[in-house]
Formats: structure tokens, sequence, C-alpha cells
């Protein structure tokens, strides 16, 4: 079975960096607390590990 992974966004975007704001937005995130599957790949991984302070990654059997 292919992992995946549950990104939840936990913290506001408000006075972040522009860099950040466009991950969150490229991963799928909207609003607060809104949660996202994706496959688990090296890109998700990159995109995660660079706003890693302001979502919750969960990994999932999918």
């Amino acid at each position: 079975m292919a992992k995946k992974l549950a990104i939840t966004l936990k913290r506001s975007l408000i006075g972040r960096p522009e860099k950040h704001r466009v991950t969150v937005r490229t991963l799928g995130l909207r609003k607060l607390h809104q949660t996202v599957v994706h496959d688990d790949n090296p890109a998700i991984r990159g995109m995660i590990n660079q706003v890693r302070h302001l979502v919750e990654v969960k990994e999932i059997d999918a």
C-alpha cells in the first residue's frame, strides 16, 4: 500500500513571508484547520519541510 500524508494547517499565514504563503497554497490549504491528503513523495515532503512550523502532518495508509 502506498503511504499518504494528511496535512493540516495549524497556524495563521498572517505576517508570514510570501514564499511560505505560496507553499501552503500549493499544498492545497486555504483555511485554518483544513486538512488535505497527498501522496508521500519527495516533492511534498520538501514543501512540508519548508512550512513545518505552520502545519501538522500525519502518515496514513491508503
